[in-house]
């Protein structure tokens, strides 16, 4: 049997949560061939994996990863996670079927510049993803902003009945095309005013593709469960699964309502399919928004267009500096970029234990100085979570990031460790791994990961990117 790589005595943790064994793993150019106690095979790659865990590529479900994968291919951000595929277009941003006239709307914004911004259609996005070849495999969402802001001249009211058309016209062509469903960011004022009619009618495209519904809800503050039932009657309306991207519980009002909120997930689960996505940190990341300015909890300032200076301080120092009231100085900064400190540790905790929750970044890649999470949130999930706090056993955490995920998104033949699966693989040090990015200084990459193999292709080794790139953009079920 031609072999090109064979991982003796692994601890195979295969992606399902069952529990580890312990394995010989084969692979042939793309796929896995073999799985044993013991497999006799000239490898051209022997890689002894004593004390090491032999995993499925981590799949990041939440990414605003989009143009990126394709500027900068080389992804060590990702890939020296473990990371092998990441789902773009999340939270209603997509640069697929973006056409952007003159300002790149917030937060659109957040993906690039108004240049990057050359994908009317997601076939255009599809080719040009694959002839980047990225270090990742890539699948797409799109984004409910993007196709309001192609088909709409104004985002501040509801489509008409013509608007919507052209979006629903849009939206097909890409689902026909590998999208992988809608995504929506609700909260946002590129489409805060749109109507939960207007989402319906093109959820309700989902159905043929079996395509699913992904939202940043309408608010993730007090009025969450009103958000959540919209979400929910979306997903009833079009009979397609709902995905909850970052679920959390903000500000501090709401801290210690993730019990309610899980409850109210699980009470609506018996009738229709849900599930969520979360990242294993207290401080979400975004524009800086005036709506969520407050002396609550501190809000630190990654960027900011007038005062590049001041990024990297937090907002209550820079009012402090200038003399101004929180607000003035925000209004101020903008257009800014901020991250968060909103969440409670308690509520993270249980929202990520939650048998529905997948792992997802929401890094952003553009940012200059970005969220720890864009380096860290894998290791972090593995380490600090999973090892040190014992949150859940290390096999459950894998199925949080790999085969639940996979299943989820429709992702064939990806996620788990099986005869004849793409050879999506990570080996890391159970003992060693560990995330090191931080708020102050979050540009660090993880200890621990020993290699990533991506669709059977060397592309991370030893704390280095290989310069090897194997990434493929993955439509749903293909």
């Amino acid at each position: 049997m031609k072999t090109d790589w064979l991982f003796k005595h692994a601890t195979v943790m295969d992606g399902s949560g069952t529990a580890a064994y312990i394995a010989d793993v084969a692979v042939c150019g793309d796929r896995i061939t073999g799985i044993a106690p013991v497999i006799k095979a000239n490898a051209q790659n022997v890689v002894d994996c004593r004390g090491r865990i032999l995993t499925p590529g981590f799949i990041d479900v939440h990414t605003h990863d989009d143009l990126t994968v394709i500027k900068r291919p080389d992804y060590i951000e990702k890939t020296s996670q473990g990371v092998t595929s990441v789902i773009a277009g999340n939270c209603g941003i997509s640069a697929a079927c973006a056409v952007v006239k003159d300002v790149v709307p917030d937060p659109l914004g957040l993906l690039g510049g108004r240049d990057e911004f050359c994908y009317p259609d997601f076939v255009s996005y599809r080719n040009a993803v694959n002839a980047a070849t990225p270090s990742v495999n890539v699948a797409s969402l799109v984004g409910h902003t993007t196709l309001r802001n192609t088909c709409m001249d104004t985002l501040d009211g509801p489509a008409t009945a013509a608007q919507t058309a052209a979006m629903q016209h849009r939206l097909r062509q890409a689902l026909e095309q590998g999208a992988l469903g809608l995504s929506t960011g609700l909260s946002y004022a590129s489409a805060v005013n749109a109507s939960t009619e207007e989402v319906c009618a093109l959820a309700g495209l989902l159905t043929e593709c079996g395509g699913l519904y992904a939202t940043h809800l309408r608010t993730e503050y007090d009025s969450i469960t009103d958000a959540m039932k919209e979400a929910f009657h979306i997903g009833r309306h079009a009979g397609v699964p709902v995905q909850i991207s970052h679920l959390k519980c903000a500000g501090e009002k709401n801290w210690g309502r993730s019990g309610e909120i899980l409850s109210f997930m699980e009470r609506h689960q018996q009738h229709q399919d849900i599930s969520c996505d979360a990242y294993p940190y207290r401080a979400g990341s975004s524009c800086l928004d005036l709506k969520q300015v407050t002396a609550d909890y501190d809000i630190l300032v990654t960027w900011s267009s007038p005062h590049p200076d001041m990024a990297g301080k937090t907002l209550q120092d820079i009012a402090a500096l200038w003399h101004t009231g929180l607000h003035d100085a925000a209004a101020r900064l903008l257009p800014a970029g901020a991250i968060y400190f909103q969440m409670d540790e308690e509520d993270v905790r249980r929202v990520l234990a939650h048998p529905a929750t997948m792992v997802g970044s929401d890094g952003l890649p553009c940012d200059p100085n970005p969220h720890p999470r864009l380096w860290g949130t894998f290791p972090r999930i593995l380490g600090f979570y999973a090892r040190d706090e014992r949150l859940f056993p290390l096999t459950t955490a894998i199925h949080k990031m790999t085969g639940l995920s996979a299943t989820r998104f429709g992702l064939a033949q990806r996620g788990f460790i099986r005869e004849g699966f793409f050879a999506d693989l990570v080996v890391f040090d159970p003992e060693t791994l560990r995330d090191t990015a931080t708020f102050p200084v979050p540009k660090q990459q993880a200890e621990g990961i020993d290699l990533v193999l991506v669709n059977g292709v060397l592309t991370f080794h030893e704390g280095q990117m290989t310069g090897h790139r194997a990434g493929r953009f993955l439509s749903r079920m293909s």
